[in-house]
């Protein structure tokens, strides 16, 4: 019965840790649903570049897509200071 406890347990916090990281992932999308206006894009070998503004809270994002891809998908946002 030990086990079973240790197990469930385990598997709760597994999927509260998912859920919580899927909600912290920061987006193009999930920014402009918070109201950011695109204020600048840029291009780089990793993709474009696409800055993200509201108020004084600004975002660089990159975006790739590739010919079989169906659509463009953000890589990864860091807040600029």
């Amino acid at each position: 019965m030990r086990s079973f406890t240790t197990i469930a347990r385990l598997a709760i916090f597994l999927a509260l840790s998912g859920a919580a990281a899927s909600q912290e992932s920061i987006t193009v999308q999930s920014l402009l649903k918070q109201q950011f206006a695109t204020v600048g894009a840029i291009t780089s070998p990793i993709g474009a570049g696409v800055f993200l503004q509201k108020g004084d809270r600004l975002f660089l994002c990159f975006v790739a897509e590739t010919p079989q891809s169906q659509t463009v998908a953000t890589r990864y946002c860091k807040p600029v200071q």
